[in-house]
């Protein structure tokens, strides 16, 4: 597996596709990493505490997308 150091410089959208996925467009600096011995190789995903807010509230509209689309729950009505 190759292993890379992704820093986000901005997030500028955010939206579902047809597979149930969220997909992101971003600006961001990608490197790759040389994995340390004797620890499991991972990519590194790096961003500052603003971009990270804008990552949550990106991710919760997301989320409130999918909500939106469900089907709402007959659970507990009567009728």
């Amino acid at each position: 597996m190759k292993t890379h150091q992704i820093e986000i410089q901005k997030l500028k959208a955010a939206t579902n596709n047809l597979h149930g996925q969220i997909v992101f467009k971003v600006d961001a600096l990608v490197a790759s990493r040389e994995p340390i011995e004797g620890i499991e190789p991972s990519s590194l995903l790096v961003m500052t505490e603003q971009n990270a807010r804008v990552l949550m509230a990106l991710l919760k509209a997301q989320i409130a997308e999918f909500d939106a689309k469900k089907p709402k729950s007959r659970h507990g009505r009567h009728g």
